[in-house]
């Protein structure tokens, strides 16, 4: 166990000194999604008065989503890093270390988690400038955690497109899922604004669980159930992409 997490713990840090030897890699995850926020705040600043926004601050209404885009594309990020190593030979040899392959992932998926805490951070910021109001201490932690469940979540499907292509051109396939993930939910309306083809599509998709309980924590206050709600969405997408990337690991193994 202990060496599991050695292992796990190495992997972390080496993504993270990623972002001192690099530091324009993070500028896209912390941009676009600040562009986003500032863009549309200033374009649809009215909507907010329509009926079912629950506030009349457009701003407030969309700060989850920035948040959680800023995670995705932290996540795909995290997958074109490991397409590089895969191009490169690194990872032929990380596969050589005697540790299972679900601990590699975890180590790749736990740097994508610190790694979103840079746009997360810089986000709120904005937000707060903007005249985003404090949603509380407890609200604010679980918010956080969330977007840190996303980014893993999106890392392991990073992983799984790295595995499959094994090219750093497959990049825009995983950026467009992560976008497309929060895009196609109540990202910009409330459900019942929503064209039915789109009510139907952020029905069955996981992130608008989460970004209503998001939205709530900043709007009002997050209850338990969508707390629950939104922590078994996260737990069903990181389960479900991360067998894939530890079934395309043992695969790119042998």
């Amino acid at each position: 166990m202990t060496a599991e997490l050695r292992v796990t713990w190495a992997l972390m840090r080496r993504g993270l000194n990623e972002v001192l030897r690099v530091p324009g890699a993070s500028i896209p995850g912390i941009l676009a999604p600040t562009i986003f926020l500032l863009g549309l705040s200033a374009v649809f600043s009215e909507a907010a008065q329509l009926p079912g926004y629950g506030t009349t601050d457009f701003t407030q209404f969309i700060v989850p989503v920035s948040l959680l885009q800023g995670a995705g594309f932290t996540g795909a990020a995290t997958g074109v890093n490991l397409a590089r190593d895969i191009e490169r030979g690194w990872f032929d040899r990380l596969l050589l270390a005697p540790a299972p392959r679900s601990v590699v992932l975890l180590g790749i998926v736990g740097s994508a988690a610190l790694r979103c805490l840079l746009p997360v951070t810089f986000l709120l910021l904005v937000a707060f400038a903007l005249g985003v109001p404090w949603p509380g201490v407890g609200d604010l932690v679980v918010c956080i955690l969330l977007v840190m469940g996303f980014a893993s979540a999106m890392a392991c499907w990073g992983t799984v497109i790295a595995l499959r292509f094994q090219t750093q051109q497959a990049a825009p396939l995983m950026q467009a899922v992560a976008f497309s993930a929060v895009l196609f939910t109540t990202a910009y309306a409330p459900m019942e604004l929503l064209a039915d083809w789109l009510q139907v599509i952020a029905t069955i998709n996981p992130t608008t669980l989460v970004i209503d309980a998001m939205r709530d924590g900043f709007i009002t206050t997050m209850s338990w159930y969508d707390i629950w709600t939104a922590v078994l969405a996260i737990a069903g997408m990181m389960i479900f992409f991360g067998l894939l990337a530890v079934r395309g690991m043992r695969r790119l193994g042998r």
